[in-house]
């Protein structure tokens, strides 16, 4: 059996549809549906897009829209087309309104405007993305983690994932040629983490990365040789460090962020 779409629709991010989706799936033991969000959704033509994938996958809507024009839009359409769309904060709402005998304000994510978590979340990612690579290694000085490892070892992706997470995050590249920035030696040790993947691997890597660039895949970037060189210096760098290092050669991102998260609360 096809497994069943879900459309998540929201004016904003999204993330309270997708998170009340996955808990009344989890309640079907071994059950699994594809969800697809689509987020700041506010005109009708958005909508119409959304039901025209959602008939053609014989999909269902699960929906957050609180332009009650939208939210009739929604649904008008969505009947029309036989399609199942469920409207999570519009009874609500209703409910809400003559509860607290009072107009709902009818403004897309002020739930997110209200949370400090979401400023915090926002610092954290534009902090990875301004201290990203090494480009000022003042950020060093500031960062919750910093990332030190040979280039294509996730670095910048690990960044942002912890950044999510609302951890301020710099990262720097090992490079033979080049010299760590003074300030890396400067921070407690503790909130570097090495990350270290075996050669075969990274030259795997930077060969698929040459080759969907349009380059050469034999360039000293993807020699082997040149890799055991780079990977020689950054033992050498970690050591002096006294940082811990994690193998990320067989590890997603997630499973590397996670490994980083559970050692940052153990420290604390």
């Amino acid at each position: 059996m096809a497994k069943p779409i879900i459309y998540v629709v929201s004016d904003s991010v999204g993330e309270t549809a997708e998170l009340v989706t996955k808990a009344a799936i989890s309640q079907f033991n071994g059950s699994n549906a594809i969800i697809k969000r689509f987020p700041y959704v506010e005109e009708q033509d958005h909508i119409d897009e959304v039901i025209t994938l959602a008939k053609y996958d014989h999909g269902m809507i699960v929906y957050t829209l609180v332009k009650p024009e939208i939210r009739s839009y929604m649904k008008v359409k969505a009947d029309s087309q036989n399609i199942n769309a469920i409207d999570i904060m519009g009874p609500l709402m209703d409910i809400f309104e003559k509860t607290f005998e009072n107009a709902p304000l009818n403004e897309p994510g002020l739930v997110r405007k209200l949370d400090d978590a979401y400023f915090k979340r926002v610092e954290a990612i534009e902090f990875a993305v301004k201290y990203d690579d090494g480009r000022d290694p003042r950020g060093l000085l500031r960062a919750d983690i910093i990332l030190v490892g040979v280039s294509r070892t996730s670095k910048t992706p690990l960044s942002q994932y912890l950044a999510h997470k609302r951890y301020k995050v710099a990262n720097v590249p090992v490079v033979p040629e080049v010299d760590p920035p003074e300030e890396l030696f400067q921070v407690d040790p503790k909130r570097c983490i090495g990350l270290k993947i075996s050669p075969e691997k990274l030259n795997f890597i930077r060969r698929e990365r040459l080759i969907s660039l349009g380059l050469d895949d034999k360039a000293s970037y993807a020699n082997i040789e040149r890799i055991k060189r780079e990977i020689e210096y950054f033992d050498i760098i970690s050591a002096k460090l006294g940082c811990t290092v994690i193998d990320v050669t067989n590890k997603a991102v997630e499973e590397t962020a996670n490994i980083i998260i559970n050692y940052m609360r153990k420290k604390v």
